[in-house]
């Protein structure tokens, strides 16, 4: 099979990791061809065309004709296949970051091409300045990471014929079985710190850790909107001298890292496919941390035990400046509900916020960075209030190492490497495109029902939701 890429850019990142491991599990099997607005910082495994007008959006605003964008990639696919490709694999292409990249997608698909569509984040889960006002691209086939996803679509229109389920691979970390417990220097949060990964979460787990070790965060946020709250966290414990290490993947090989971690933690408040629950256990490590039901789901189903997570911590209202918080957390809300378009009354704000702070608590998770600060202000060197919270959250008692969590890595690790192989992922991905190809399909997405699936007031987070 001819199977052409297609992406605003092939820099460093997630989506372009799963393009080039898509392309590592086709070699040898499809024909292959990645179109790119952006050019890889360093080798592809794929013949690449860079054509500007798919890129991100310029800062002076103008942007290249789509419908001469729509020839450029038509000429670069029957320039390399004089007949054309199968398939156009298109990633996360109802995010606006190119306005005119649904025009240049609906205009190839005028010409003919086969459009599979992967999504794998959605603007209407927490990016209302990447949402497009225009429909999404009808009668073409979709793929989503997860079966929430899958639900999602499947209830705003798409029919099962037209959708398919594309779980990533998870490329195992190093393992090192030779370390001993002493040999143990820091506990791992291994993401780079996006406002959604919810540092401040992570940053009062560390303050449970045994033996006061370190927390590590690898990365820092790539993106001007994510900075603040980085910078936030980092002027915060550098204040209250707490032992966190910032950046930790800018100065020690990640291989390290991994390598001299008792365990690793997640703490993120939202994922589209979920590596942070996986890759763990493929280096041997226990993880701890916050649990997302309706992600792990798919985890649990194939045999990855996840039950000693947690799925929020329950905070009292009075550990911070409620009425402040009341104050920001409607005026996001309905800003949010306005940007999107859609219907709000104060009546609907004031029924979410009763929802989320019934029993006078509220999930730590919803909290925005100042707020997150006040808490911990009230938790730091506070015994009773360290009692107190541990006796409203249980679970986040820290396990002791026993032999059962040594068993419980050993059989979360060959779980993973069972259902989440690169065979398994060639097989499905050549699947899906034998249906693309063959298979044409009639349905629409119907943005209303999209947007009422992922905008809902009962678990609103201003760490998630901004504008």
């Amino acid at each position: 099979m001819k199977i052409a890429f297609l992406h605003y850019h092939l820099r460093t990142g997630g989506v372009t990791t799963v393009i080039r491991q898509q392309v590592q599990a086709l070699q040898g099997a499809c024909e292959l061809l990645a179109v790119t607005g952006t050019s890889p910082e360093s080798g592809f495994p794929a013949d690449t065309v860079s054509i500007p007008g798919l890129a991100y959006d310029p800062e002076s605003g103008i942007r290249p004709d789509p419908l001469e964008t729509a020839d450029a990639v038509w000429n670069a696919i029957h320039s390399k296949w004089p007949s054309g490709c199968d398939v156009l694999h298109v990633h996360n292409p109802t995010l606006a970051k190119n306005k005119n990249f649904l025009k240049v997608l609906k205009a190839l698909q005028g010409k003919g091409v086969r459009l599979f569509l992967q999504i794998h984040d959605f603007a209407e889960d927490g990016r209302p300045g990447a949402y497009f006002p225009e429909s999404y691209p009808e009668n073409c086939h979709y793929g989503v990471i997860n079966s929430r996803d899958y639900r999602i679509l499947t209830g705003a229109g798409l029919k099962s014929a037209g959708l398919h389920l594309l779980p990533n691979t998870v490329p195992p970390l190093p393992v090192d079985s030779k370390l001993s417990a002493d040999d143990h220097r820091h506990v791992l949060y291994p993401i780079r710190a996006i406002r959604r990964k919810n540092i401040g979460e992570a940053i009062l787990l560390s303050q449970l850790f045994e033996d006061r070790l370190p927390l590590c965060i690898t990365l820092p946020p790539s993106s001007p909107a994510d900075l603040p709250g980085y910078e936030f966290w980092k002027g915060w414990t550098a204040r209250k001298k707490l032992a966190v290490a910032f950046d930790a993947g800018l100065r020690e090989d990640f291989a390290d890292l991994v390598r001299y971690s008792r365990f690793m933690i997640t703490t993120s408040i939202t994922e589209g496919f979920g590596f942070s629950f996986l890759e763990p256990w493929t280096a041997g490590k226990y993880l701890w941390g916050r649990k997302l039901p309706d992600i792990c789901d798919d985890f649990e189903k194939n045999g990855i035990r996840l039950d000693h997570l947690y799925p929020r911590i329950d905070i009292p209202l009075d550990w911070m400046d409620e009425a402040a918080f009341r104050r920001a957390w409607e005026s996001c809300f309905n800003t949010v509900c306005q940007h999107f378009d859609a219907v709000s009354d104060h009546g609907h704000a004031v029924k979410g916020y009763e929802h989320i702070t019934r029993k006078r608590r509220i999930d730590l998770g919803l909290l925005s960075e100042p707020f997150q600060g006040q808490v911990l202000t009230a938790i730091l060197g506070q015994e009773a209030a360290k009692a107190k919270l541990l006796y409203m959250n249980p679970q986040l008692r820290l396990p002791e190492h026993t032999p059962e969590d040594q068993t419980l890595i050993s059989r979360n690790s060959e779980a993973v490497h069972r259902r989440y192989n690169m065979e398994m992922y060639r097989a499905n991905l050549i699947g899906i495109y034998k249906k693309v190809s063959t298979a044409p399909v009639t349905h629409s997405i119907d943005k209303p029902s999209l947007l009422r699936a992922f905008l809902r007031p009962g678990n609103f987070s201003l760490l998630k939701w901004h504008v």
